[in-house]
């Protein structure tokens, strides 16, 4: 088995492409060693900003012999009636390299074994690898020099080696060899013996090649510097995966800002930071601390240049700040709500004033049905989007909820209404919180339901990956704040009353609700089975109560009994629609029938999930006893139609828990 290393070096890559191409490279490789029949152990892929790399252990050094059977044509025309070859059955052989004694006859054609013999790794990853490597996709790929072929960034260098021996390949305009870079401050020429070195290797040149190392890295040194301030790092993921494929080798440094910057909302300071600077801000007791680390890309001991010009460009970004923050709240934030008369929500739906309005009356109506009476709410949805017309925002757009809940709180509003300005757009992605106090999670849901609404009215409802203003997360975020809450809210209900709210009238509301529910189907699939999430939401509308459809889904899951499953479906089978008609017991003709229907009216829809599975289980026996007993599709119509009422009663019985027929 042997081991092969492929070393793309280039230009500094755009951090964005490096996660893809990782994840391209491995599938390329995948994909080249699987179609040419070539075992191997493991891929790993490593990338820096200025390097791609392939490692692949455990390979085979020859691809296996292919047997392939090939068919010719019918025996009449591959043979004369001398039983020689003619001009078809020639051609068959030229073209396949055959002789007449490779050939045999099988349902009357002509057919041949063709061995295809394996060929070296070595061969196999010449014709390959350069294909691979320009098949990756990516934003922005250019032409480099006078090249025709496109790439992200200009390749300065080619490592390709199996074991010890180089594998040539030409990728554009480079050809491969043994020698890689080490970081730019650091030895440029560096000869790799062997791709096992490689890693060691590159690391004794300042450049850690393993993403996953450096990640690490970046997440240890940021708290041994802040543990010497007695502060605690904030990063997020994207800002840890940002920084780690900026630098190939990270190196802290604490740099300190004026303090008279923490006066600003602390989400602005904070954004600035990590968002448009990848600084780590720092926190002391809770408290956000004039002091950040910046993750350098160098190797030395001089840092003071390296603080002064990072303090120098958070200084002009904070100044901004600063500026916008002390014009923004010489007016309470009231004043803004008129503002938003010059914001377009979407097209043909009217300003971001008119969707303001319409989250007034839902908020109202979401209110009143959960028998909330607060004026908070109402003032909350007034206010909800009056920070989008604040400079603060126009520069930080990623800020809307929180500035506006700081400002707020400026203008001397209630601690709820600042509270619920900021929750309402909560949840901000799949994973994040959903809102807590009930002023954010009613205007939350109001305004999701109206963006909602809006999209599919006027005809751009999300196709494949095309999702206009956000519309699945918006319907996650509906369905996790309910079902986090409890709120008794009519889903169903409140489609309805947003699309009347709608400038543009338009019959969608079966739309909507189908969309919603399979949002809610896809959100609980982790955790429930797909069948169970179907088979209750079609037994009854899930969105007119959430939380009794998860009730329902948590009791079904349970469901371990094929003779119910057996007599559901049975009972599903023989109804091809619903008899509606009362059912008479002065028609009875068995003893099944009269014991099923008293059987039946035992059963208490008003019990919990959990016992009413337990007596429809319970029942099962008469059920039985009812289709051994008993011939439904009786000679005596009325018998035959009272017979299927009976069941339509039980058929409806079984739908209080679920669908039967799609479990």
């Amino acid at each position: 088995m042997s081991k092969y290393l492929l070393e793309i070096g280039t230009e500094e890559l755009p951090y964005k492409f490096i996660p893809s191409a990782i994840n391209q490279l491995k599938t390329g490789f995948e994909n080249f060693f699987n179609s040419n029949k070539v075992a191997y152990k493991d891929i790993k892929v490593y990338a820096t900003p200025r390097r791609l790399a392939v490692i692949v252990d455990g390979l085979e050094t020859q691809s296996k012999d292919e047997i392939k059977i090939v068919k010719g044509p019918i025996k009449k025309v591959a043979y004369d009636e001398n039983g020689n070859l003619t001009k078809a059955g020639e051609g068959f052989c030229k073209k396949n390299n055959l002789t007449p004694e490779d050939l045999y006859i099988e349902d009357d054609y002509l057919h041949a074994k063709i061995v295809i013999k394996g060929k070296s790794i070595v061969e196999l990853l010449q014709e390959n690898v350069p294909a691979i490597v320009l098949k990756l996709q990516g934003s922005h790929f250019m032409r480099w020099g006078y090249n025709e072929e496109k790439f992200s960034r200009p390749i300065r260098w080619i490592v390709s080696l199996l074991d010890k021996d180089e594998v040539k390949i030409k990728i554009i305009d480079k050809e491969s060899g043994n020698i890689s870079r080490g970081h730019r401050f650091a030895q440029q020429n560096v000869i790799i013996g062997h791709p096992d070195d490689y890693v060691e290797i590159m690391r004794n040149c300042c450049v850690i090649v393993d993403q996953a190392e450096r990640r690490q890295r970046i997440i240890d040194m940021a708290k041994q510097e802040a543990d010497k301030l007695g502060a605690v790092p904030y990063y997020t993921d994207d800002l840890l995966e940002e920084v780690t494929f900026i630098t190939e080798y990270p190196v802290p440094a604490v740099c300190d800002f004026d303090p008279k910057y923490l006066d600003i909302p602390e989400e602005v300071t904070v954004t600035v930071m990590a968002v448009h600077q990848r600084y780590f801000a720092l926190y002391k007791d809770g408290k956000l601390i004039n002091k950040f680390i910046t993750m350098t890309n160098y190797i030395g001991d001089e840092f003071a240049n390296i603080k002064a010009g990072n303090v120098r460009v958070i200084k002009a970004r904070l100044d901004d700040a600063v500026f916008f923050f002390n014009e923004d709240t010489k007016k309470p934030l009231a004043d803004y709500v008129e503002d938003l008369r010059g914001i377009t929500f979407q097209k043909g739906m009217g300003a971001m004033y008119d969707k303001t309005q319409r989250l007034v009356k839902l908020s109202q109506h979401i209110a009143s049905e959960l028998g909330k009476t607060s004026s908070t709410i109402e003032r909350t949805a007034l206010l909800a989007k009056a920070d989008l017309t604040t400079s603060l925002v126009f520069e930080f757009t990623e800020l809307q909820g929180f500035i506006g809940a700081d400002y707020a709180r400026v203008s001397g509003e209630a601690k709820e209404v600042c509270e619920g300005i900021k929750e309402h757009y909560f949840p901000l992605n799949a994973e994040s919180e959903t809102a807590k106090t009930i002023e954010g999670q009613i205007v939350g849901i109001a305004d999701k339901i109206d963006t909602i609404a809006a999209v599919f009215a006027e005809g751009k409802k999300p196709t494949g990956s095309s999702d206009p203003l956000g519309v699945r997360r918006a319907a996650l975020g509906i369905i996790r704040t309910i079902l986090d809450y409890d709120l008794k809210i009519n889903l169903t209900k409140l489609i309805n009353k947003t699309l009347a709210l709608l400038p543009v009238q338009k019959d969608c509301a079966e739309e909507i609700r189908e969309f919603i529910i399979q949002r809610l189907i896809i959100f609980l699939s982790d955790k429930y089975k797909r069948n169970v999430l179907e088979s209750c939401a079609a037994s009854s509308d899930p969105l007119v109560n959430l939380t009794d459809y998860m009730e329902r889904v948590k009791v079904v899951s349970t469901l371990d009994n094929e003779a119910l499953l057996e007599s559901a479906n049975r009972v599903i089978r023989i109804l091809k629609e619903d008899n509606n008609n009362p059912v008479n017991p002065n028609l009875f003709v068995e003893a099944a029938e009269k014991n099923l229907f008293e059987k039946i009216k035992t059963l208490d829809e008003n019990v919990d999930y959990k016992t009413y599975l337990e007596l429809i289980i319970s029942i099962n026996p008469a059920v039985e006893k009812f289709f051994a007993d008993v011939l439904v599709m009786d000679k005596d119509e009325k018998v035959k139609e009272n017979r299927l009422a009976l069941l339509t009663v039980l058929k409806k019985r079984y739908e209080h828990l679920t669908d039967f027929s799609k479990l």
